[in-house]
This record gives structure tokens, sequence and C-alpha cells, in this order.
């Protein structure tokens, strides 16, 4: 794989369905050699943990509202 938008493809499709193996080792073979790419793939996968973590997290919003009904 020589091109980086084929490299950034493939790490968005990896979110969303496994990589065969010939993706995962041309993947693997860009990211040696392309920084900005390495760069760009440890974002993505940042934000996907960032989107989990405050996926889980209750609604601060809805908490506070019902904690202060709570409290009369």
């Amino acid at each position: 794989m020589k091109k980086c938008r084929g490299a950034t493809r493939l790490m968005s499709d990896a979110l969303e369905r496994p990589l065969t193996a010939a993706e995962k080792m041309a993947l693997r073979t860009h990211l040696l050699m392309c920084g900005s790419c390495r760069n760009f793939s440890r974002q993505v996968v940042a934000l996907r943990d960032f989107a989990r973590h405050f996926s889980r997290q209750p609604d601060a919003a809805g908490d506070t509202a019902s904690k202060a009904d709570g409290e009369d």
C-alpha cells in the first residue's frame, strides 16, 4: 500500500469489521514507513476510547436534576 488514503480507509474499516490478513499486513507495512499515518492511527484509537468511555457515563444533567428532586 503506497497511499495514505488507503491506509486511513483501512484504519476506519477496522473500527467496524475485522480486517483480512492481507489488509492487516498492508496496513502494518504502511504504518512502519509513514509517521503521519501512525499519528492518525493513535488519534483514531484515542477517539474510539473516549467515545466508549463517555457513552458509558450517566448523563450529568439528568443526574443533577434527579438529585435535586430527591433532596426536598
